[in-house]
């Protein structure tokens, strides 16, 4: 492992600040909405968006094509599952932002996302430097 302390805590905020822009920010009412069922085109372009500022971090730090297309076609599938896995169990449990269940699955949710960017910025350690 050859890459700095500096450079991993960086690509780890750029990454929290593009999930927080693409989670928080960016959702359209299309992605909203219906995110209970599987095949749902909103969550699908909602897992883009993390995908493209992912490719956006991994380019400012020179990873090659090659790494930035495998990592971003896995962030996606990652990416996407965990929303459905969400917004599957807080549809099933009818749950609301008035409960505390409904805020323990969005703890998790962001948690499995943070793990994501650990994972690959580990991968990019590992792979890339």
């Amino acid at each position: 492992m050859t890459a700095s302390l500096g450079a991993v805590l960086l690509m780890l905020c750029l990454l929290q600040i593009k999930h927080m822009f693409a989670d928080f920010y960016l959702q359209t009412p299309k992605m909203l909405s219906g995110r209970g069922e599987y095949f749902h085109w909103g969550r699908a372009q909602h897992a883009g968006v993390h995908v493209i500022g992912s490719v956006i971090v991994f380019l400012l730090f020179g990873a090659p094509w090659s790494f930035i297309l495998i990592i971003a076609g896995l962030e996606w599938i990652v990416h996407f599952n965990i929303d459905f896995a969400k917004a599957s169990y807080s549809d099933k449990k009818q749950l609301s932002p008035t409960q505390a269940a409904y805020w323990r699955a969005a703890g998790l949710d962001q948690f499995m996302h943070n793990l994501t960017y650990i994972a690959m910025v580990w991968a990019w350690v590992k792979f890339t430097t």
